[in-house]
């Protein structure tokens, strides 16, 4: 693998673009998005020292608070609860882990969704691959955890409910590799579940995420095209948009690349719903992916060849400068125009109060689903290619 590049853009608002470009909007930015504060526990070189059983049984399956796959028996799956971080009752939040162990040995991989709890057809995505898979005749390793922000998914809100020294909002997804003994629950999660559950058994990994609430976005998948494994496996995708650009550390793909496993991120569309029918697209991607590592066989289904596929390497974003109604003028996957309008917005008498435009060329990958913005929302976000990626720059979500 190639080592990390040194200008790494924030991976989920992909709000992750050149602020030269934003004009007057660019005042409004905030600082969203920034690193985990919180110091990160160096992970142990090797975490994995075989399976421990708490003891404890939730509805049948059985709770651990570690795990080894290769202690699991094969041709078969197993379902289990890993013990998560405690809470101030005492007690534990649990997160659902499904194996599916092959009846040979080969490659082992995890998909990983629900670490923002508005995020469903990652989830739902995540599940349908793993029903379609059958232990017998897999060569390796396949795990899922669709639930990996408990306490976010329990109100479907993107971050998690922290109220540990008062209340918080807290984006797990900027808390990777975690900490188990940080200052905060999300923190001391991610580093329960990266260091005892996750890292230790995997050989690639993909986390699947969607847009966040109020927001859609296009169905894209964000990796780094540098590194080979990561480019093998994203262009096995039917999909037609590719954000090519490392990210920024505290996310999860990114914990996991820092350690040498390849890793990347799809985008499925918008939060809070279900969209099976773009959802369907990263289920046949995701098992051309388990074919191309060995794992289950049979022929390719579509991939990147059979759809025209736009790669971009930088998010432009057009941020409100006013309050108001939102029309867009562009849909989603639409490609513009340098200059170009691409919304307006009106105030409570209906007169125009504010007019966007794009100040670069390419296709639209994401744009505000909630019809009314106060300035400094996001409005439209256009995937295109910067000749000279610079570093990292936040943007309000």
């Amino acid at each position: 693998m190639s080592d990390k590049p040194k200008g790494r853009l924030d991976r989920r608002d992909f709000m992750i673009a050149s602020i030269a470009t934003v004009g007057a909007s660019a005042a409004l930015a905030g600082n969203a998005g920034t690193a985990n504060a919180q110091a990160q526990a160096t992970p142990p070189a090797n975490p994995a020292s075989g399976t421990v059983y708490t003891g404890d049984v939730i509805e049948g399956k059985k709770v651990i608070s570690r795990l080894d796959v290769n202690d699991l028996e094969p041709g078969k799956k197993h379902l289990l609860y890993f013990q998560g971080v405690e809470m101030p009752t005492g007690q534990h939040w649990y997160v659902s882990v499904t194996v599916a162990k092959g009846a040979k040995p080969g490659k082992r991989g995890i998909l990983t969704s629900g670490v923002h709890g508005d995020e469903m057809s990652s989830v739902h995505t995540v599940q349908t691959v793993m029903n379609q898979l059958n232990p017998a005749e897999m060569s390796g390793t396949v795990m899922a955890v669709t639930d990996i922000s408990r306490p976010a998914l329990e109100s479907m809100q993107r971050r998690w409910p922290n109220h540990g020294r008062g209340i918080d909002l807290i984006d797990m997804n900027r808390e990777w590799p975690g900490n188990e003994n940080g200052a905060t629950a999300p923190s001391r999660h991610a580093g329960l579940l990266f260091n005892r559950l996750l890292r230790p058994n995997a050989d690639f990994a993909i986390d699947f995420h969607t847009g966040t609430t109020g927001f859609e976005v296009t169905a894209f998948n964000l990796g780094g095209m540098d590194v080979p494994e990561v480019k093998a496996m994203v262009e096995l995708y039917p999909v037609g948009q590719i954000f090519d650009n490392h990210v920024y550390p505290g996310v999860l793909h990114n914990a996991f690349m820092d350690v040498g496993i390849p890793s990347f991120t799809p985008e499925i569309g918008a939060a809070r719903v279900l969209d099976r029918e773009m959802s369907s697209l990263f289920v046949e991607g995701t098992m051309n992916v388990l074919k191309h590592h060995g794992i289950i066989a049979g022929s390719m289904g579509r991939t990147g060849k059979h759809v025209t596929v736009f790669v971009g390497n930088s998010a432009f974003p057009v941020l409100a400068t006013a309050g108001g109604l939102v029309e867009h003028l562009v849909k989603l996957n639409d490609k513009v125009e340098a200059g170009q309008k691409v919304a307006i917005q009106r105030n409570s008498f209906g007169e125009v109060v504010a007019e966007y435009t794009s100040s670069v060329a390419g296709e639209v990958t994401g744009q505000r689903s909630d019809a009314m913005s106060e300035p400094g929302n996001p409005l439209v976000f256009i995937l295109f290619n910067k000749s000279v990626p610079e570093g990292a720059e936040s943007y309000p979500e």
